[in-house]
Order: structure tokens, then C-alpha cells, then sequence
């Protein structure tokens, strides 16, 4: 796990960005499902698994009251009441301490997201290596605090913080000499891709000083492929088993058996950004010869003048370069030079040449 945190925490783009697999809520209710998602996460190529950890009485109160209800339009209205949702999409304390044991024992690194202190007092009992503070918490300072206060690294989501919220987070971060990352985020399920501004991630790199990635809430992978050719050293996305559609976040969560193909572009993506230079690479190296040149293309005898008749640019490139072309022409030859000759300046007479 120390590989992988340093790997997040101290990159200068020599890495491909990992990829972390967020479950949420999708264990369709069942501890066996929660197992089975900590295995095919692993097996689907996982480089980190992350978990949300609260209870539906540590994110909300239980309360009918108008503040507490689900607005119509929001994507999970059908639960009513903030309470009944978080009762349904969370997952069971005593079901995380399983799949850090499951998640263990397949050496899949595994860290969370709390939302609220207690949830850092049982997370740290299990170890936890790393805490993600969810853009909706962004302002509770009690929170990121509490995770500061471990020494562990913590992960800070922009979804809904301005850069005021940003500012304070990462101040209450630096006062305890905590390490940290900023996910560019928009906290919409799904995500238009229109909506996501991946230009932000190179502006939060230099104006917050640390290691950026992207929380990635689109239904398709093309926003983790723009975030990784900008320098994204983490992408985390929703996935779900293949055959979940049962489970509160669901419908906007990838199968995990595309995660395969997401790392394969990404890898590939992240590999062709290579560094800021114009050197021929050693690959392309004997295409050089490709590269035009000045050849005679008519036969020309001694003491006759180069005309554009007789010599001319053309591939390949071991003649005389071609912007010597305008002060050759009129200019005679020493000697006889037939078609396919390469022009050089031993044919040039030599009181003429330049």
C-alpha cells in the first residue's frame, strides 16, 4: 500500500493515473454481494477499492420535515426522505471490517470515505491508509480535522466546494503537515460531459500546490481519458457488478467488466503523452531518410547552368537541402551529373560557390 501512496502523493508524471473502483451503495443489500464486488474488483484489475462508511443516523436525522425530503427531481425521489435513502444505499459497519479483511486477503488496497468522526474511530481500528472527504463535506471542518489528526493522506472532492471551501479544507490540512490530493469532481449522477471542466485539473495542480485526479461521475470514460492527458494521477469512478440493477447508485456506475478496457486507454493515453520535446525518437529515426533533397532530374553536362528543368526537391533527403534551391539555380556544374545524381557543392564550379 505504501507503493500505491506514493505513487498518488509524490508522481511527477511517471505513472499512469490509478484507478480506483468506488463501490457506494452498490452491494445490492448483501454482504455476499459486498465480498463478491471486493473479488471481481480485484480481478477486474482494481488499484484501489474505496467504501463510504456511515450510518443513515451519523449523515441525517430521521425527520419528515420539508428540509429532509427528496425534492421530485432528484434521482433518488423515490426514497422520500434523506434518512430512508442513506438507509438503504449505505453499507452495514460490521460488512466494511468484512471487506477490508476480503480486500486483504486479495491484495486489493482498499480505503474509505467517512462522514463523521466516528466513522474515523472505526476506520481507524481497521487500519484505513488513506480517508476521502466527499464534496458534500468539504465544509465540515470537525471532519477533515479528525482525518488530518491520523496522519494519514486524505483526498479532498471540489463537487460542491468553492475555492473559499477548498482554501479552508487545505489549510486545516497544511496545519497538521497532512499530505493530500484534490479530485476535480462535479456532483451530478450522472454527469453531462459537457458539465465536467477537466481544464480545472492543471489550475487546481498550481494554485493548491498537490497532486490532482478526477472524480469521475459521467456514464462513459471519456472524461477519465481527457483527465489522464492532463495529469491526473488518480481516477475514481462508480462501478457495479454486471448484473446490478438494483442498487441505489447503479444506473450511473460502469460494469466492472469494462474496467479492464478503461485502464488499457488509459495506460495507452498516459503512455503517448511522453515529455515536451521535438528530438526524432530513436523509432522514427529511419524515417529521416524520408526528408526531400536536391537530386538532378535531367541529365546536365559540364559548364551548363542548374535549372529548375534539371535539379529538383524530392525524397529522399541526402543531397543538398532544399533551401538551397533559389541560389543554385543559374549557377554551372564541373562536371557531367546524370538523373538520380545527388547535387552537392563538389559539382558547383567553384569561383560560384556559395
Amino acid at each position: 500500500m505504501s507503493t500505491i501512496i506514493d505513487q498518488m502523493f509524490s508522481a511527477l508524471g511517471s505513472y499512469p493515473p490509478l484507478v480506483c473502483v468506488e463501490m457506494s451503495g452498490n452491494h445490492q443489500g448483501s454482504l455476499e454481494s459486498a465480498l463478491r464486488f471486493v473479488r471481481l474488483a480485484k480481478e477486474a484489475g482494481a488499484d484501489l477499492l474505496k467504501v463510504q462508511v456511515y450510518r443513515p443516523d451519523t449523515i441525517t436525522i430521521k425527520s419528515d420535515k420539508q428540509d429532509f425530503r427528496l425534492a421530485t427531481d432528484n434521482d433518488w425521489a423515490a426514497y422520500q426522505t434523506l434518512y430512508k435513502l442513506y438507509e438503504k444505499a449505505h453499507t452495514p459497519w460490521s460488512w466494511i471490517e468484512a471487506m477490508f479483511a476480503e480486500a486483504d486477503a486479495c491484495d486489493l488496497p482498499i480505503f474509505a470515505s467517512p462522514f463523521d468522526p466516528t466513522a474515523v474511530t472505526f476506520l481507524e481500528a481497521l487500519e484505513c491508509p488513506i480517508y476521502k472527504i466527499a464534496s458534500p463535506e468539504i465544509t465540515d471542518h470537525g471532519l477533515i480535522e479528525a482525518c488530518a489528526k491520523t496522519g494519514k493522506p486524505v483526498i479532498l472532492s471540489t463537487g460542491l466546494a468553492s475555492v473559499e471551501d477548498l482554501n479552508e479544507a487545505v489549510a486545516i490540512l497544511r496545519a497538521h503537515h497532512t499530505p493530500y490530493i484534490i479530485l476535480k469532481c462535479v456532483s451530478a449522477y450522472p454527469t453531462p460531459i459537457e458539465a465536467m471542466n477537466i481544464a480545472s485539473i492543471p489550475w487546481l495542480k498550481e494554485k493548491f500546490a498537490c497532486q490532482v485526479g478526477l472524480s469521475d461521475h459521467t456514464l462513459g470514460a471519456e472524461a477519465s481519458y481527457a483527465a489522464t492527458a492532463l495529469g491526473a494521477v488518480l481516477i475514481e469512478k462508480h462501478f457495479r457488478l454486471v448484473d446490478d440493477d438494483t442498487s441505489v447508485d447503479a444506473a450511473f456506475s460502469m460494469p466492472l467488466s469494462e474496467l479492464p478496457g478503461l485502464k488499457r486507454t488509459i495506460n495507452a493515453i498516459h503512455a503517448s503523452i511522453g515529455k515536451p520535446t521535438l528530438e526524432v525518437p530513436v523509432i522514427a529515426q529511419p524515417s529521416l531518410t524520408g526528408r526531400r533533397s536536391l537530386y538532378v532530374i535531367k541529365d546536365i553536362s559540364p559548364g551548363e547552368k542548374i535549372t529548375e528543368e534539371n535539379v529538383r526537391s524530392v525524397r529522399p533527403c541526402f543531397g543538398l537541402h532544399p533551401k538551397y534551391l533559389p541560389e543554385l539555380i543559374g549557377r554551372t556544374v564541373n562536371r557531367h551529373l546524370t538523373v538520380g545524381d545527388r547535387l552537392d557543392w563538389s559539382a558547383i564550379e567553384t569561383h560560384e560557390r556559395i
